[in-house]
Protein backbone atom coordinates (compact mmCIF):
# COMPACT_ATOMS: atom_id res chain seq x y z
CA UNK A 1 0.00 0.00 0.00
CA UNK A 2 1.27 3.83 -1.17
CA UNK A 3 1.64 6.38 1.65
CA UNK A 4 -1.37 8.00 -0.37
CA UNK A 5 -3.40 5.45 -0.06
CA UNK A 6 -2.86 4.55 3.68
CA UNK A 7 -3.68 7.99 4.07
CA UNK A 8 -7.05 7.45 2.38
CA UNK A 9 -7.64 4.74 4.18
CA UNK A 10 -7.34 5.85 7.63
CA UNK A 11 -10.47 8.25 6.68
CA UNK A 12 -12.35 5.93 4.25
CA UNK A 13 -12.57 3.21 7.57
CA UNK A 14 -14.09 6.18 9.72
CA UNK A 15 -16.07 7.37 6.88
CA UNK A 16 -17.36 3.63 5.69
CA UNK A 17 -17.70 2.08 9.11
CA UNK A 18 -18.68 5.20 11.28
CA UNK A 19 -20.01 8.34 9.84
CA UNK A 20 -21.51 7.24 6.42
CA UNK A 21 -23.76 4.54 8.42
CA UNK A 22 -24.32 7.09 10.63
CA UNK A 23 -26.06 9.36 8.69
CA UNK A 24 -28.68 6.91 6.86
CA UNK A 25 -32.08 7.73 6.65
CA UNK A 26 -31.54 11.17 8.21
CA UNK A 27 -35.17 12.88 7.88
CA UNK A 28 -35.82 16.87 7.22
CA UNK A 29 -36.63 17.60 10.54
CA UNK A 30 -33.36 16.25 12.66
CA UNK A 31 -31.00 17.77 10.02
CA UNK A 32 -32.26 21.18 10.78
CA UNK A 33 -32.93 20.83 14.75
CA UNK A 34 -32.04 23.26 16.75
CA UNK A 35 -31.00 21.42 20.16
CA UNK A 36 -30.83 25.20 22.09
CA UNK A 37 -31.74 28.55 21.11
CA UNK A 38 -29.59 30.67 19.03
CA UNK A 39 -27.83 27.91 16.97
CA UNK A 40 -25.90 28.03 13.52
CA UNK A 41 -27.61 26.43 10.75
CA UNK A 42 -28.79 25.91 7.06
CA UNK A 43 -31.61 28.31 6.75
CA UNK A 44 -33.47 29.16 3.91
CA UNK A 45 -32.28 32.43 1.83
CA UNK A 46 -31.17 35.22 4.10
CA UNK A 47 -28.73 37.88 4.40
CA UNK A 48 -26.29 35.21 5.14
CA UNK A 49 -23.38 33.23 3.09
CA UNK A 50 -24.40 30.75 -0.02
CA UNK A 51 -26.50 30.91 -3.21
CA UNK A 52 -29.97 29.75 -4.20
CA UNK A 53 -32.76 28.96 -1.54
CA UNK A 54 -30.34 28.28 1.05
CA UNK A 55 -27.83 30.18 3.19
CA UNK A 56 -25.53 29.10 6.20
CA UNK A 57 -24.89 30.88 9.45
CA UNK A 58 -21.89 32.69 9.43
CA UNK A 59 -19.97 35.23 10.59
CA UNK A 60 -16.47 36.59 11.15
CA UNK A 61 -14.60 36.68 12.88
CA UNK A 62 -17.06 33.95 14.98
CA UNK A 63 -18.54 34.93 18.39
CA UNK A 64 -16.49 33.17 21.58
CA UNK A 65 -17.85 31.50 22.54
CA UNK A 66 -19.17 29.57 19.48
CA UNK A 67 -22.44 28.92 19.04
CA UNK A 68 -24.01 25.06 18.69
CA UNK A 69 -24.10 24.46 15.43
CA UNK A 70 -27.06 21.88 13.77
CA UNK A 71 -26.26 18.39 11.27
CA UNK A 72 -27.23 21.02 8.62
CA UNK A 73 -24.53 23.72 9.20
CA UNK A 74 -21.64 20.76 10.21
CA UNK A 75 -22.52 19.12 7.31
CA UNK A 76 -22.19 22.11 5.19
CA UNK A 77 -18.95 22.70 7.00
CA UNK A 78 -17.44 19.58 5.92
CA UNK A 79 -19.08 19.53 2.17
CA UNK A 80 -17.62 23.44 1.57
CA UNK A 81 -14.42 24.12 4.12
CA UNK A 82 -13.17 20.85 5.27
CA UNK A 83 -13.05 19.36 1.66
CA UNK A 84 -14.84 21.55 -1.06
CA UNK A 85 -11.81 24.08 -1.07
CA UNK A 86 -9.22 21.60 -0.89
CA UNK A 87 -10.99 19.55 -3.94
CA UNK A 88 -10.69 23.02 -5.79
CA UNK A 89 -7.10 23.82 -5.04
CA UNK A 90 -5.42 20.43 -4.81
CA UNK A 91 -7.33 18.00 -6.97
CA UNK A 92 -8.70 20.42 -10.30
CA UNK A 93 -12.40 20.55 -9.07
CA UNK A 94 -14.31 23.31 -9.22
CA UNK A 95 -13.93 26.22 -7.01
CA UNK A 96 -15.88 26.35 -4.26
CA UNK A 97 -16.62 29.77 -2.38
CA UNK A 98 -18.66 29.62 0.86
CA UNK A 99 -20.08 32.59 0.20
CA UNK A 100 -21.96 31.57 -3.48
CA UNK A 101 -22.14 27.76 -3.15
CA UNK A 102 -25.54 26.12 -3.08
CA UNK A 103 -26.33 24.72 0.42
CA UNK A 104 -28.91 21.76 0.50
CA UNK A 105 -31.78 22.60 2.14
CA UNK A 106 -32.82 18.76 3.22
CA UNK A 107 -31.09 15.91 3.94
CA UNK A 108 -31.15 13.66 1.02
CA UNK A 109 -29.49 16.76 -0.90
CA UNK A 110 -26.78 17.54 1.51
CA UNK A 111 -25.69 13.60 1.47
CA UNK A 112 -25.70 13.57 -2.00
CA UNK A 113 -23.41 16.58 -1.51
CA UNK A 114 -21.71 15.51 0.96
CA UNK A 115 -20.96 11.79 -1.28
CA UNK A 116 -19.55 13.55 -4.13
CA UNK A 117 -17.21 15.86 -2.52
CA UNK A 118 -15.97 12.96 -0.14
CA UNK A 119 -15.58 10.84 -3.34
CA UNK A 120 -13.68 13.64 -5.28
CA UNK A 121 -11.21 13.92 -2.10
CA UNK A 122 -10.67 10.23 -1.59
CA UNK A 123 -9.67 9.91 -5.24
CA UNK A 124 -7.33 12.66 -5.37
CA UNK A 125 -5.84 11.81 -2.30
CA UNK A 126 -5.19 8.41 -3.20
CA UNK A 127 -3.63 9.82 -6.69
CA UNK A 128 -0.86 11.53 -5.14
CA UNK A 129 2.69 10.30 -5.07
CA UNK A 130 5.00 10.42 -2.54
CA UNK A 131 6.69 13.86 -4.01
CA UNK A 132 3.46 15.12 -4.05
CA UNK A 133 2.91 14.07 -0.02
CA UNK A 134 6.71 16.05 0.85
CA UNK A 135 5.77 19.00 -0.91
CA UNK A 136 3.66 21.87 -0.68
CA UNK A 137 0.67 22.23 -3.32
CA UNK A 138 1.33 24.49 -5.66
CA UNK A 139 -2.01 25.72 -6.02
CA UNK A 140 -4.45 26.76 -2.87
CA UNK A 141 -3.23 29.38 -0.10
CA UNK A 142 -2.01 26.24 2.09
CA UNK A 143 2.19 26.28 1.85
CA UNK A 144 2.99 22.99 4.13
CA UNK A 145 3.33 19.33 3.11
CA UNK A 146 0.40 18.02 1.16
CA UNK A 147 0.93 15.21 3.69
CA UNK A 148 -0.03 17.39 6.46
CA UNK A 149 -3.22 18.63 5.11
CA UNK A 150 -4.74 15.27 4.05
CA UNK A 151 -3.73 14.41 7.65
CA UNK A 152 -5.79 17.98 9.07
CA UNK A 153 -8.59 16.93 6.42
CA UNK A 154 -8.98 13.26 8.08
CA UNK A 155 -8.90 14.94 11.52
CA UNK A 156 -11.31 17.51 11.18
CA UNK A 157 -14.04 15.04 9.17
CA UNK A 158 -13.68 12.34 11.96
CA UNK A 159 -13.82 15.42 14.37
CA UNK A 160 -17.18 17.24 12.80
CA UNK A 161 -18.64 13.06 12.19
CA UNK A 162 -18.54 12.98 15.50
CA UNK A 163 -20.13 16.06 16.71
CA UNK A 164 -23.00 14.96 14.14
CA UNK A 165 -23.24 11.44 15.34
CA UNK A 166 -23.65 13.41 19.30
CA UNK A 167 -26.32 15.31 17.67
CA UNK A 168 -27.75 12.86 16.12
CA UNK A 169 -27.77 10.36 19.44
CA UNK A 170 -29.23 13.67 21.38
CA UNK A 171 -32.14 14.19 18.69
CA UNK A 172 -33.05 10.18 19.38
CA UNK A 173 -33.21 10.25 23.05
CA UNK A 174 -35.31 13.74 23.11
CA UNK A 175 -37.84 13.71 26.15
CA UNK A 176 -41.00 11.38 24.40
CA UNK A 177 -39.03 10.47 21.17
CA UNK A 178 -38.66 7.05 20.65
CA UNK A 179 -35.04 5.07 21.19
CA UNK A 180 -33.59 4.71 17.47
CA UNK A 181 -31.44 2.16 16.68
CA UNK A 182 -28.15 2.75 14.33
Amino acid sequence: MTRSERLADQLDRHWSKNLRPRLHGLPDEEYLWEPVRDCWSVRPRGASAGSGGWTMDFVSPAPVPAPVTTIAWRMAHIIVSCLGYRVGWHFGGPDVDSRTFAYAGTADEALKQLDEMYGRWDAGVRALSDADLENPPAAGPERFPMEGIVLHVNRELIHHGAEISLLRDLYGRQEGAAVRRM
